[in-house]
């Protein structure tokens, strides 16, 4: 199981908003290195040995300013991981990844992925980071382990006023606790400000052009760097990716039908392959109800801790971001049936960043920081209540008001620096958009695709989120040559999910 959500994870990247004007070019310090050493803090949730043991795997830091307002004045350390390629004679040079959240650990992952990766490194030194804000380049938190349980835990039914009013109260109580322990760097954390870091890797990498693969909420992140320094551009692949223009109350309905499409896909290959959770998808859908609505009243004890309805719902929308973990979801859902909710609890720590020790990573924390200082949305309570009611009408499962509510009363200001991209005059961009996405709706594709101007869409037919690591060989095909040849799809391509 463990490894089979290890895999999984990498799919596991929840969708964010935004991306900015050109801004005046950064003078690079020439002087200004990446410290490469071992890796001596990686964590691996598959038990595998930790990737300091191979000498191929780097660890680095890269200084860059916390505003680049300021750009002489006080300094961040971004923490990258470098897997070496292993055809030196054909290297093609350095690939930049950014794996999705926004809150995402790039130094985790990409020590995870590295073996779905081989054709890419054959050729390319892959290369990620922690954006600003996340895991080791200062990263976000927000209390300790004891305030991130009581958050997650959070129950979303019923639907009525005394659950909207401790959400309010939950939210009022997260954001104090991220001013009191990151208000220095609420701030600077945005898109844009990431965008400038990933050109100081550039130069600090020493590629002349970025080359970049950017998943989920990476391919805003690629878009704003294409927006803001189209000549640096190299090849690019934008996987699963965002609509900057989509507001807080569009995106919140639009992931909430993805998430209930998804839901409904997986009932029907769950009672197809005679999972127990149903004897059909009527009982099954009936029997998952029953259950939402008894963790809501009495959870279910696991170990010292408690299955609450709301880590429920989170652990059921974690297994639905990859088909990879559809099996195990009808395993833990018919076990939590049976009154055993270990299986699902588990799935709900893959998605929140719980490790087995009771601590988090800053997945949770840093991903509404990025996500409300990227927008200058304060949805007031008429918006949030009928966002809430809309996305309930959908998917009585997973509607909720979103990241809205947090926003409206987030410490930082919001910026709409990140919210028009346009790639004029960079090299050519592959964009690829998933019909089945939970996580970001195929009409997102087509719509970023028209927006920047350089770039061409690519469409997989099959489920899950994300379409370069879902198994598809007629996809990888046409990214890896793309970014190994350089041969770009021609327009209205189309792969099925085999």
């Amino acid at each position: 199981m463990r490894r089979v959500l290890a895999a999984a994870a990498l799919a596991v990247t929840a969708a964010a908003c935004a991306s900015p004007a050109k801004p005046a070019a950064d003078v690079v310090p020439e002087t200004e290195k990446i410290a490469w050493g071992p890796c001596t803090d990686i964590v691996r949730p598959d038990g595998e040995p930790p990737a300091r043991q191979d000498p191929a795997v780097r660890c680095g830091k890269l200084a860059v300013p916390l505003d680049y307002g300021a750009p002489d004045g006080e300094k961040i350390d971004l923490a990258l991981i470098k897997i070496a390629a292993t055809d030196k004679k054909r290297r093609i040079g350095s690939l930049l990844f950014n794996f999705g959240g926004p809150g995402g650990s790039g130094v985790d992952t990409l020590d995870q992925a590295a073996k779905s990766l081989s054709t890419l490194r054959a050729r390319y030194d892959l290369v990620s980071f922690d954006p600003r804000g996340v895991e080791r380049s200062s990263g976000v938190r927000c209390g300790g382990p004891a305030d991130l349980d009581a958050y997650t835990a959070l129950n979303t039914l019923p639907a009525n006023a005394e659950t909207r009013a401790k959400t309010n109260a939950a939210n009022k109580r997260f954001a104090e606790l991220c001013e009191r322990d990151s208000g220095k760097i609420l701030p600077f954390v945005g898109t844009a400000s990431a965008s400038r870091d990933m050109d100081r890797i550039r130069a600090a990498l020493g590629e002349e052009k970025l080359n970049y693969v950017g998943m989920s909420y990476g391919t805003q992140l690629g878009a704003v760097y294409a927006t803001q320094f189209p000549g640096n551009v190299g090849r690019m692949v934008l996987d699963a990716p965002l609509d900057p223009t989509v507001d807080f109350e569009k995106r919140t309905l639009a992931q909430t039908r993805g998430f209930q499409r998804a839901y409904e896909s997986f009932l029907k290959a769950c009672v197809k392959q005679r999972c127990e959770v149903g004897e059909n998808v009527a009982a099954a859908n009936a029997n998952v109800k029953r259950l939402m609505n008894q963790l809501a009243k009495q959870p279910l004890k696991v170990g010292k801790r408690e299955m609450t309805q709301g880590l429920a719902v989170t652990g059921i929308a974690a297994a639905l971001y990859s088909e990879l973990t559809w099996p195990l979801l009808g395993n833990a859902l018919g076990q939590a049936l049976e009154g055993d909710g270990s299986a699902l609890l588990y799935l709900s720590d893959s998605y929140t960043g719980r490790r087995p020790d009771g601590t988090y990573s800053t997945q949770m924390t840093s991903f509404p920081a990025i996500t409300c200082v990227d927008t200058t949305e304060r949805p007031d309570k008429a918006t949030l209540s009928r966002t809430q009611a809309a996305a309930m009408k959908i998917s009585p499962l997973f509607g909720s008001e979103g990241s809205g509510g947090l926003c409206r009363i987030w410490p930082a200001k919001g910026s709409d620096e990140a919210t028009k991209v346009d790639a004029t005059g960079s090299a050519p961009i592959l964009v690829v958009g998933g019909k089945n996405d939970p996580a970001t709706p195929y009409q997102w594709a087509p719509s970023l695709t028209a927006q920047l101007k350089t770039a061409t869409l690519v469409t997989y037919e099959g489920e899950g989120h994300g379409a370069y690591l879902s198994g598809s060989k007629c996809i990888a095909r046409l990214v890896d040559d793309y970014l190994i040849k350089g041969k770009l799809p021609e327009r209205g391509v189309s792969c099925a999910a085999a």
